[in-house]
């Protein structure tokens, strides 16, 4: 399959989803990811990378494409920017470098939950389902660290948030824990699965029967199911196939 991963971090940036995107290369998958000038966890831009740095690399056999945007540097305002600027960035210029067509698209979320926009922008243009990885639930994650107080902010985001699970096709949660949370914020619990961050079993090569993935749409723990329409069984194929073949 054609895989367009959407993160706002990857190598040499030290994220689960450089291990996920290798893995996926290694089961014989074609791997772009679409990502940004790597800058964390410092704030300033990695060696040789920088605003008008490398734009295109390598890395294991994947495909990475960079996108400008600002360094989060050391301050709330300068973190909100870099957040922001990856998302408007991604979206602008995301569609012409990412060209062609893809089977599915994968966006990794372990903060922000911006890192989605361009994902559903792309989604929207390529007609590819789009799977969300949560590692971090918003705005619970903003008001539990003090950075938002506001409610009409986190009011703003809490729909903004919504917007972006409806959007998905696929929810994939970190732990059991969060799908009472991601259903609370819409009917997307019939559309969410459980993908732990720590399981190594899902980032070997072929891993084997994993019982506790199952599909969103039948919650059969089986590639054979039958999902009723004929966009949930496109769905629910690239979802086996992804994260069980």
């Amino acid at each position: 399959m054609k895989v367009l991963i959407v993160s706002q971090y990857f190598w040499p940036e030290n994220f689960r989803i450089n291990d996920l995107a290798q893995a996926l290369a290694e089961r014989g998958h074609e791997i772009t990811v679409l990502t940004g000038k790597p800058n964390y966890p410092g704030g300033t831009f990695f060696s040789g990378y920088g605003t008008f740095g490398r734009t295109e690399e390598s890395y294991n056999g994947i495909r990475v494409l960079r996108v400008p945007l600002v360094a989060r540097g050391t301050g709330g305002l300068q973190l909100a920017l870099n957040y922001l600027s990856f998302a408007l960035s991604a979206s602008l210029i995301g569609p012409w470098r990412c060209r062609g067509s893809f089977d599915v698209i994968f966006a990794f979320e372990p903060s922000p939950i911006t890192v989605a926009l361009p994902a559903i922008v792309l989604k929207t243009l390529k007609g590819a389902p789009l799977l969300l990885w949560v590692l971090d639930l918003w705005p619970e994650s903003l008001t539990a660290a003090g950075a938002i107080r506001s409610p009409v902010v986190l009011g703003l985001l809490g729909k903004m948030v919504r917007g972006i699970y409806r959007c998905c096709d696929i929810i994939l949660a970190q732990s059991r824990g969060f799908i009472p949370r991601i259903a609370q914020m819409g009917p997307h619990q019939k559309k969410s699965a459980i993908f732990p961050v720590g399981q190594k079993a899902f980032l070997r090569p072929r891993p084997p029967s994993i019982a506790t993935l199952t599909c969103p749409f039948c919650r059969r723990a089986s590639a054979l199911c039958l999902p009723a329409t004929s966009a949930q069984r496109r769905i629910s194929k690239a979802f086996w196939t992804l994260l069980k073949n």
